[in-house]
């Protein structure tokens, strides 16, 4: 039976983070993933200044061999009005393909790692766990995603999907190239006009993201396909062939019951459902999280009861609770036309529409996180 200190249950962003966060506790970390790296992963796919600061990533390294699209600005507004472009003037993030993201990330975060290996059990075995009746580990991370086994054992496969996204992403051709006026260094977001979601159109180099999210499922195919053709109408592409949209679903942060931790386990990225919830973007959660469990995993020093892991429910939440204020407290206790109709008008400012990607979507304002490095040394101490 193999044996590992730390067992991760997906090899994504958050599961890569951790990992690489403790490449020198002298932890045993191995991850675990059901599908074989590169993988496709559908996302729009954006990562700011702070998660490569957070992640020690050179990004003239990363971009030689991965797309790496400099992003200056955005142009937004409602889907049917006027657009407003804002051009932040300097570089706020950088458009990744996840594909080549993912990869990048789990090759360099120092761990063991089995590919296309699914999980088929998850047993208790006193103050560890055994999996798959073949790996024995003191301490489970669930980072497996939405789906992850790991946070179905704990009870959280009974949830109601709090939204669902369809989007795709394809290389484009010649004649779609010369036809595609979305400029890589401005994606576009297009708020639906209930304001239950929007949708977006992203440009990587020769790849074109394509896609919409709502909070209401049921009503996602309809409002994609009246996006997609009038964002085609208005020229932004021209598709030679029709390509196949797929779908996705996440929890937003405070809208997931889902139970986080546990002795000897805890959830992270989107397995514990933190993607913003104005946005939807979940690679900053994933990262932060992992950064965040690996930090109370190294300072735990073998002790994984619960009572040693509580501190990071906490954590999460100081990080990631929403500070909306008053103002949007008062749009909620509007009747929903008026709020609509309001919502619609500001986003026809460009002062309303800065605040909106700056908080919304870049979360520019949030601190640094730096809890890696700290709890590093209290799990290690320099000798003296």
């Amino acid at each position: 039976m193999d044996s590992c200190d730390l067992l991760i249950v997906g090899g994504g962003p958050a599961g890569s983070s951790c990992a690489w966060a403790l490449r020198d506790s002298g932890l045993d970390v191995l991850i675990v993933d059901r599908a074989t790296f590169p993988r496709d992963k559908l996302c729009g796919g954006w990562i700011t200044p702070q998660v490569v600061n957070e992640l020690e990533l050179d990004v003239l390294d990363y971009g030689r061999q991965n797309t790496l699209q400099v992003i200056r600005g955005f142009r937004t507004g409602a889907i049917g009005q006027k657009e407003v472009e804002l051009d932040c003037g300097r570089v706020v993030s950088y458009g990744i393909r996840r594909c080549e993201f993912d990869d990048y990330l789990l090759g360099r975060c120092g761990a063991r790692v089995r590919e296309g290996y699914p999980i088929q059990g998850i047993e208790r075995d006193g103050d560890g766990w055994i999996i798959n009746r073949e790996i024995r580990a003191r301490m489970l991370i669930g980072a497996g995603g939405h789906f992850c086994p790991v946070a179905k054992h704990l009870g959280s496969d009974q949830e109601p999907q709090a939204v669902v996204a369809r989007e795709v992403e394809f290389e484009m051709t010649s004649s779609e190239v010369a036809s595609c006026t979305v400029r890589g260094e401005f994606p576009e977001l297009y708020f639906c006009r209930d304001l239950v979601g929007y949708g977006w159109l992203f440009r990587k180099g020769n790849f074109l993201n394509i896609g919409l999210g709502r909070l209401d499922p049921h009503k996602l195919p309809e409002h994609l396909e009246e996006f997609a053709s009038r964002m085609e109408r208005l020229g932004k592409f021209r598709l030679e062939r029709q390509r196949r949209y797929s779908g996705h679903a996440y929890h937003l942060f405070g809208h997931s019951e889902r139970r986080i931790v546990d002795d000897a386990v805890l959830l992270i990225g989107d397995s514990a459902g933190l993607a913003y919830p104005q946005s939807g973007e979940g690679i900053r959660p994933a990262v932060e999280s992992g950064l965040m469990a690996a930090g109370i995993v190294a300072s735990a020093n073998g002790d994984y009861r619960r009572a040693k892991l509580d501190r990071y429910a906490c954590m999460l939440l100081e990080r990631f609770a929403s500070g909306s204020g008053n103002s949007v407290g008062l749009a909620q206790r509007l009747p929903i036309p008026l709020r609509n109709y309001l919502g619609r008008q500001l986003l026809k400012t460009k002062p309303f529409c800065r605040k909106v990607v700056s908080d919304w979507f870049l979360h520019a304002s949030d601190k640094p996180l730096r809890v890696t490095r700290i709890e590093r040394v209290v799990a290690n101490p320099p000798a003296a």
